[in-house]
């Protein structure tokens, strides 16, 4: 089962959440939050898979939750939960360390998806905020995209082949084990390469490794 904790201020949206979640039949919510520092404290008392955080909570804000459970529970793979007016605080989600982000307007199965896709190590976007990033990188300004685009290279550029491989599959969204049965290689050693990439880029998490990916033109389908 995939432990889960979930904070949001709003009782009624935790409820509705948490049924969801439990009509997957394969996650257990073992903790829940009315607001971000309770957040924090759950998450090292619980050490969950997946924090399942909504970005405005009183006392300590979701982003700001999602920052210190990332650094002080490194177990916890972090997932926001918000609705898409908020999409301008994606950037900050992702450079905080948060593998998903949810929308709570999104389809049921979706928010099923997301949690089990950062659970096994996979980042996760629902569709609408994915094509906002997508956005965000090519830009209305074709030469900062083709900087941006000559900095990926360059960085890429320090991974050896199987580096840049595993990079590309990460960039196309697959989880570890869905990288392992591609490339014919166990679990263990896709996880020592993913950690190597990440080292290697100076990223935070998969999701900024994957827009490193796409930027350097390597994310395969």
């Amino acid at each position: 089962m995939i432990r889960v904790l979930l904070a949001d201020d709003e009782a009624m949206v935790r409820a509705g959440v948490s049924a969801i979640l439990a009509s997957g039949g394969e996650t257990e919510v073992v903790a829940e939050a009315g607001d971000g520092r309770e957040a924090v404290e759950l998450a090292r008392a619980h050490r969950p898979d997946v924090a399942l955080l909504d970005i405005r909570m009183p006392r300590l804000d979701g982003l700001a939750a999602a920052e210190e459970i990332v650094r002080t529970v490194p177990g916890t793979a972090v997932a926001m939960l918000t609705t898409f007016s908020e999409r301008a605080y994606v950037a900050r989600a992702l450079g905080g360390g948060a593998t998903g982000f949810l929308l709570k307007s999104g389809d049921p199965y979706e928010l099923i998806a997301g949690v089990r896709a950062v659970a096994d190590g996979a980042a996760f976007l629902s569709p609408k905020v994915a094509r906002y990033v997508i956005e965000g990188l090519g830009g209305a300004d074709g030469g900062g995209r083709l900087a941006r685009e000559a900095r990926a290279r360059a960085r890429v550029a320090v991974l050896s082949p199987r580096e840049r491989e595993v990079l590309g599959l990460v960039g196309a969204g697959l989880s570890n084990p869905e990288i392992a049965a591609r490339l014919h290689l166990v679990e263990g050693t896709v996880k020592a390469y993913v950690s190597a990439v990440l080292d290697r880029l100076g990223v935070r998490n998969r999701v900024q490794a994957a827009i490193v990916a796409h930027e350097a033109g390597l994310a395969t389908p």
